[in-house]
């Protein structure tokens, strides 16, 4: 099957975060089993126009940020004269989708959508323009969705998305690699561990507010930031004491820490999922977090505790389980509510295909689609 996927953030984007791992992790598997992958994304500094990644799956980059969307089109459209077709468009949505259902020409689209923004929108940008993407532009981009076939990954998004007047909506799974806890031993202090781009939506200030009300009543407390993003020098500057910034580290190296540490706090606006909150439970981690979308389908999967997101709660929440978890840490992790990427990838595929016509369905049986 020839597939196209659209999404303005594509492999190596300084911007790109868990939707983007979510996309690489599925169409690479796809290549792998013998169908043609395109992943159409804005245009980057340095990186070619068009190139055909390690795992086979073909990059085309054109427009930036704001033009991404009208390139888009047009690429498409000039593929098209060339005698290029495809089976199946997927117009993956950050906040604003590419439409892609209006201009496919007929070819069956697949909108996948991780999270809507709503809140996102007064964390990233002024008053006046947050008001109107949040009241105007995303209602309206969305409702346009309400007749495409929609995949989501989290009971939380599917909730916000009808609120949205979207009808057709699926849920896929989270996906997680498949990893063990190292062979590192916990921290003697109480420690908390925070991982993921450092940005206003993660809402570090706050997760700082409630460690400063913690530490009045575990002092011994430490709290480690995993990560790198825009707010990172703005945070730094002002950091209680007893906050260690670790930057942006290897993989391997993030799960050690988050193996030493003997909690893992969550303080985001909305995520699709959380599935920052299934890595550390594969370390023996537990997760403490806001009960907001995304983390409100996460933490309980994976055995967490939910608070009522405000810095207060939060620290009521450390205060009552952080000496238990400190005490007696896992000696081995444990799953949560993510499943393989192998299955993932089985089951946005499956999901794909129940919006595409026998036809193309039926090409699956073809050697050169065979999985």
């Amino acid at each position: 099957m020839r597939v196209c996927l659209f999404n303005w953030k594509g492999p190596g984007h300084p911007a790109s975060g868990g939707a983007e791992v979510y996309t690489r992790e599925v169409l690479r598997r796809w290549a792998a089993r013998g169908h043609q992958v395109t992943w159409f994304s804005a245009a980057l500094p340095g990186r070619a126009a068009e190139e055909t990644d390690a795992d086979g799956v073909r990059l085309v980059r054109a427009g930036g940020q704001l033009g991404v969307h009208r390139a888009a089109r047009i690429w498409y459209r000039e593929a098209l004269a060339r005698g290029e077709r495809f089976d199946l468009l997927i117009d993956e949505v950050n906040t604003r989708p590419f439409g892609c259902a209006r201009w496919s020409g007929g070819v069956p689209t697949v909108a996948l959508v991780h999270q809507v923004a709503r809140e996102t929108w007064n964390c990233e940008l002024p008053w006046p323009v947050a008001m109107v993407g949040r009241h105007v532009l995303e209602p309206r981009w969305l409702r346009a969705l309400a007749d495409v076939p929609v995949l989501t990954v989290s009971p939380s998004s599917r909730r916000s998305l009808r609120a949205y007047g979207l009808r057709r909506i699926e849920l896929v799974p989270e996906g997680v690699d498949t990893r063990t806890r190292p062979s590192v031993p916990r921290e003697v202090r109480p420690t908390l561990a925070h991982v993921g781009r450092l940005s206003a939506v993660k809402q570090i200030d706050q997760l700082f507010d409630a460690f400063t009300l913690l530490k009045r009543e575990i002092p011994t407390t430490r709290l480690w930031l995993v990560g790198d993003g825009p707010e990172y020098a703005r945070l730094r500057r002002i950091a209680p004491q007893g906050v260690n910034f670790h930057g942006r580290v290897p993989g391997a190296v993030r799960d050690q820490l988050v193996a030493r540490a003997h909690a893992l706090v969550c303080t985001s606006i909305r995520e699709g999922w959380g599935r920052v909150v299934d890595e550390a439970a594969a370390m023996g981690t537990p997760a403490i977090g806001y009960a907001n979308p995304g983390l409100l389908d996460s933490i309980p999967a994976a055995g967490g505790v939910l608070v009522s997101p405000d810095p207060r709660s939060l620290a009521v929440g450390l205060v009552e389980h952080l000496p238990a978890w400190a005490e007696a840490p896992s000696p081995e992790g444990w799953r949560g509510g993510a499943v393989p990427w192998d299955d993932v990838a089985d089951a946005v595929w499956s999901a794909c295909e129940s919006a595409l016509p026998a036809s193309v369905e039926d090409t699956a049986d073809r050697p050169e689609y065979a999985a």
